[in-house]
């Protein structure tokens, strides 16, 4: 039962910055952060793994969000800056064993309850 509870959310302007957290309870997983819009799929955003020394990021979010985690603290993090109003979207964090840098909904067994970004133009 590996729980994962992301905060940080909320309401931004365009341009602004917002940090997303993701506490867990488990091992030290793949975390990956995933988005889904009102009426679209959810979409791979980052990932980084166990280690904390790889990542991988969407082309969407490349060069403004950053991925990062402190194993310390069992919390896996992204930094979102210079936000778009498409970025708007409920984020979900995710924890995955074995699965390298995966991409996929399908490579995580553990999800979040999703916290609301909302950039507005």
């Amino acid at each position: 039962q590996v729980q994962l509870v992301e905060s940080g959310g909320g309401l931004v302007q365009a341009g602004g910055s917002l940090r997303l957290s993701c506490a867990t309870s488990g091992r030290t997983f793949t975390m990956g952060w995933f988005r889904q819009a009102p009426g679209k799929e959810r979409e791979f955003v980052a990932t980084i793994r166990g280690s904390g020394g790889m990542t991988s990021y969407a082309d969407s979010v490349k060069g403004r969000f950053t991925i990062s985690r402190d194993n310390l603290k069992n919390t896996a993090y992204l930094q979102m800056n210079n936000l778009k109003p498409e970025d708007t979207a409920v984020y979900y964090c995710a924890a995955g064993g074995n699965i390298g840098l995966g991409r996929s909904v399908a490579n995580y067994a553990y999800w979040g309850q999703g916290t609301q970004v909302t950039v507005s133009s």
